[in-house]
């Protein structure tokens, strides 16, 4: 079939993605309007975009969910021939909180695949310092500088060309090398 043929899927919103997080993260609809104080109904309509959430609500779906609330705000606008299939660099939605030295962006166009991608940039001498995990399978791709990784309680140092995965394990990461190590993820499911 020629490609001018083909469906179009409607471009991800909101609404697409908060659904994407609530089932990446096993919650029901239940769960979540409990979790809200809100009733099914009004995260159902949240979820197909039928209604639009408040500041207030934003913040409460964004602790509900686990991500920073500014994932919840900072998609840019495409243009309409590319929305769903093009990121452009200056259009990234940022991720996390950037605390740790670590500057997280959103390299997919949303959260509505079987998973994500992330571009990260670790600062000079950043570290996560605790070990952690979640319940996703992730390969990392390091394109510029050295990162080290520790995984289910082995060290690995990984520079340019390397790739690592992590399914599940613990893990924990550090820079403490003197210029940026720059990431990109795979992960499955979609986290942020």
């Amino acid at each position: 079939m020629r490609p001018e043929l083909l469906p179009k899927e409607p471009p991800a919103s909101l609404g697409a993605d908060l659904r994407a997080l609530r089932r990446a993260r096993g919650l029901t609809l239940q769960a979540l309007a409990e979790a809200l104080g809100r009733s099914v109904g009004w995260v159902s309509q949240v979820e197909r975009d039928l209604s639009q959430p408040s500041i207030g609500d934003l913040r409460a779906l964004a602790k509900a969910l686990d991500v920073p609330l500014s994932m919840l705000f900072g998609k840019a606008r495409a243009p309409v021939e590319e929305e769903g299939h093009i990121v452009r660099a200056g259009a990234r939605r940022p991720l996390g909180s950037r605390s740790a030295g670590l500057v997280e962006e959103l390299l997919s166009p949303d959260l509505t695949d079987d998973f994500e991608v992330v571009h990260s940039t670790f600062a000079p001498g950043a570290r996560l310092g605790s070990r952690q995990a979640r319940p996703t399978q992730e390969v990392g791709y390091v394109v510029s500088g050295r990162l080290e990784v520790e995984i289910d309680g082995q060290w690995f140092s990984a520079g340019p060309g390397d790739s690592f995965r992590i399914r599940g394990e613990a893990y924990d990461w550090a820079n403490p090398h003197d210029v940026p190590a720059v990431v990109i993820w795979v992960i499955a499911p979609p986290v942020y």
